[in-house]
């Protein structure tokens, strides 16, 4: 039988949780389908950063997305036993001018007036937590509640728990075509089989557009290149994940006067416009950093330019990694939208279709209540209010 309730195409992070979350609210008929292996995209080849500053006074969306993750993350390490390398680290960013200093002092202070967890550090107090970063900084924003986790294991856990709440995951499939019956129903045919279903969620991060197009959809979700660096295995140097606030205090004076480009690049027409970075050591010894972001369709080809800047950058904060060469490099696509923000809900042109997409390069730390989130809109029909800033109807063509 290749009937389905509800079918989830695409097995990232947003995918699985999806799948989970939705087996574990009633009894219907779930199939996942992957056109390779779970966690082959994005959400296996980031640096399994998760943000949090808390719920805060009156939490919004973005609270819900990376506190509410951040939980699930804790509940599948220590509830359910997967053993996904969770932990709830905190996080320094490196503040390196007096114009970052001013600037994340008054972002510091309006967040703390609304009950976010984060705090600013002397390079001194930095120190006394990472003995490894320089001295030659203002100062440190310190993230408390901020964790890690390993990408494939925390995507692949989700789906492994899914599967074990009876739904169907097919991987190594690829959907060829996507017909919407007069009864808002669904056909799917695939590089292997045929399927119909009730509801269909899009949950195909930077090939969102591609899979849209099957409906005669216009998904403004563009792909962005990601890439990052490790080096060989060592032993404990490092405890936090790491940022700077290089990039922030650029993206926050860009006057975003480029309509036809998401927010928040580093590159614009392949000129370089800030430094952006993150990274940390996994368990296994690697250090691990990236950053970059770049528009440049599907050219998953890495720029050793740009990984070598980002090593720079990463080496003025922890002086170590100049004695470490780098043993591997990759990159991936992150599905930003044209606006930068989310897109979960309801696609209003078309009965019973669900998206959840445009998580940018924070999809594995938003990717699971995201995907909780697709699948509680799925089960009651309903769009809780929290989810209007995502909601795919602002865009024209998906309007209706």
């Amino acid at each position: 039988m290749n009937e389905f309730d509800t079918i989830i195409i695409g097995g990232g992070i947003a995918g699985s949780s999806a799948a989970f979350h939705l087996a574990n609210k009633n009894n219907s008929k779930i199939l996942l389908i992957e056109q390779q292996t779970i966690s082959s995209g994005a959400s296996g080849l980031n640096a399994g950063q998760i943000g949090s500053t808390g719920w805060g006074n009156i939490p919004d969306l973005s609270s819900y997305l990376t506190h509410g993750s951040l939980e699930i993350f804790k509940s599948l390490q220590l509830d359910l036993n997967y053993d996904i390398e969770f932990r709830q680290s905190g996080s320094l960013a490196a503040i390196q001018t007096k114009v970052q200093y001013d600037f994340v002092m008054d972002t510091v202070m309006k967040m703390k007036k609304v009950g976010k967890t984060v705090e600013i550090l002397s390079t001194r107090e930095a120190r006394s937590i990472e003995p490894e970063i320089s001295e030659n900084f203002l100062g440190f924003v310190f993230y408390p509640l901020r964790a890690q986790a390993d990408p494939v294991k925390s995507t692949v856990a989700f789906s492994d728990a899914a599967f074990k709440s009876g739904v169907q995951i097919n991987i190594n499939e690829e959907v060829k075509n996507i017909v919407q019956n007069s009864d808002n129903t669904y056909n799917l045919q695939t590089s292997l089989n045929n399927y119909y279903c009730k509801n269909l969620i899009l949950a195909t991060g930077a090939w969102s557009n591609k899979l849209g197009k099957l409906l005669d959809l216009d998904i403004p979700i563009i792909p962005i290149r990601g890439q990052m660096w490790a080096t060989k295995p060592i032993s404990p140097r490092l405890f936090n994940t790491f940022s700077s606030l290089e990039s922030s205090y650029d993206w926050h004076n860009d006057d975003g006067s480029d309509i036809n480009t998401p927010p928040d690049l580093t590159h614009i027409s392949g000129e370089r416009k800030t430094r952006h970075l993150y990274g940390r050591q996994r368990k296994n010894g690697e250090v691990i950093f990236g950053g970059d972001r770049e528009m440049l369709g599907f050219n998953n080809e890495v720029d050793f330019n740009g990984i070598e800047s980002n090593k720079n950058h990463a080496t003025e904060i922890l002086p170590f990694l100049s004695e470490l060469p780098i043993s591997r490099t990759w990159a991936g696509f992150m599905p930003f939208s044209i606006d930068g923000e989310p897109i979960i809900g309801k696609i209003p042109i078309c009965k019973n279709l669900y998206i959840v997409s445009g998580l940018a390069s924070s999809g594995f730390g938003r990717g699971p209540m995201s995907g909780k989130f697709i699948a509680e809109c799925v089960d009651s029909g309903f769009v809780p209010e929290i989810l209007n800033d995502a909601d795919p109807g602002r865009f024209k063509q998906l309007a209706g």
